[in-house]
């Protein structure tokens, strides 16, 4: 590595550390103002919010907005080496554009790989923390609304409940059915079942069994009362508020598994965020790249207005970035598309805007 390359790329480290130390102290600052009344309520010190909250807060959004600040560092670092004219005399000694951004895209590649570490292991841990304190003190508190639910718990067995108390832990109306391709083959009902906490089991009340083959029935059973396990827990109907943000890598791949298996229907919702998680790091080095190519020409505005032009680019980046996810959770786009299309998009931006640059 170059002495050159080193001064770039502790130039580009510090300035992305400082913008995202000055942006998200800001967001921060704002955010509390808005919630200042939720704490107030709660009777909650500033001390108390801070080691319980904004602490986790904090990783949280930058990594939020490191489009952003990834950005904003490039373009003053690069706008600036611009106006002191040393990015001419670096072309002028003969070194290539290309080999100018060698520096750029290897901070890039160590931000990437760090925000990588983070969005799989470490901020998920941090979001915990996060909805945890917002269902305490920010949240109404939660309750389970669905009603007609079923289930897939198994390859051949189904599950329906009319509806579940989330306070209690309790089902009305269950139905446990076993079909093989299109034909039922049993089905066992009964008219509550509540979760024992102390054996991990389902209290089931009396259940009456029908077994067919066919279109004849087989028989008839009736059983009595009893502790049953089941594929099915109260976590399945927990609060799923922002429930994908709080799972590290391994634990969002196992949900998705098991959704799958369960032929849920928000599994797109958790595929979108996964591949999102890999996309990130790639989207960085692309933002990377737009930012020394805007900012690389002398400006006569000064840093000021390229600064901008990185902002705009930044939140039109970030809008692709939701638009692709609403789309994935909706179905109208596959979530491995969603979540490589903004890239894909801007890297199509970067290449265009390459050609103007000085060589």
């Amino acid at each position: 590595m170059k002495l050159l390359d080193k001064y770039i790329i502790v130039k580009f480290l510090t300035a992305f550390f400082f913008t995202v130390v000055m942006l998200v102290s800001v967001i921060c600052v704002i955010d509390y103002t808005e919630k200042n009344d939720d704490f107030i309520h709660h009777n909650l010190s500033f001390g108390h919010v801070f080691t319980h909250y904004y602490i986790y807060l904090f990783p949280y959004f930058a990594n939020l907005l490191s489009p952003i600040t990834i950005f904003l560092a490039v373009v003053f670092v690069t706008a600036k080496l611009a106006a002191r004219t040393e990015i001419v005399a670096m072309l002028a000694s003969g070194m290539s554009f290309m080999r100018l951004l060698v520096p750029y895209l290897m901070g890039a590649a160590i931000i990437g790989a760090l925000t990588f570490g983070l969005v799989g292991w470490v901020i998920p841990k941090a979001t915990k923390e996060i909805v945890l304190f917002e269902s305490l003190h920010v949240k109404e508190p939660y309750k389970y609304e669905g009603r007609n639910v079923h289930m897939k718990i198994g390859p051949k067995s189904y599950v329906y409940l009319e509806s579940y108390s989330s306070g209690s832990n309790t089902g009305y109306h269950f139905a446990l059915e076993t079909i093989d391709g299109t034909v039922l083959r049993r089905r066992m009902t009964a008219d509550n079942l509540s979760w024992d906490s102390t054996k991990h089991v389902w209290k089931m009340s009396q259940q009456l069994v029908r077994s067919f083959r066919g279109n004849q029935d087989e028989s008839l059973q009736t059983i009595p009362a009893r502790d049953t396990t089941l594929n099915l827990y109260p976590k399945d109907f927990a609060n799923t508020y922002r429930l994908a943000e709080t799972l590290t890598s391994p634990e969002l791949d196992a949900l998705i598994d098991n959704k799958i298996l369960r032929g849920s229907d928000d599994t797109d919702q958790y595929l979108s965020v996964k591949f999102e998680r890999y996309a990130y790091p790639f989207d960085i080095l692309i933002l990377t790249f737009i930012g020394v190519v805007l900012s690389a020409r002398k400006s006569r505005g000064g840093v000021g207005g390229q600064i901008a032009l990185g902002f705009v680019l930044a939140f039109i980046f970030i809008i692709f970035v939701m638009l692709s996810r609403n789309l994935a959770q909706v179905g109208s786009m596959p979530p491995l598309l969603a979540a490589w299309f903004p890239g894909m998009v801007f890297s199509a931006i970067g290449l265009v805007l390459y050609r103007f640059v000085p060589k």
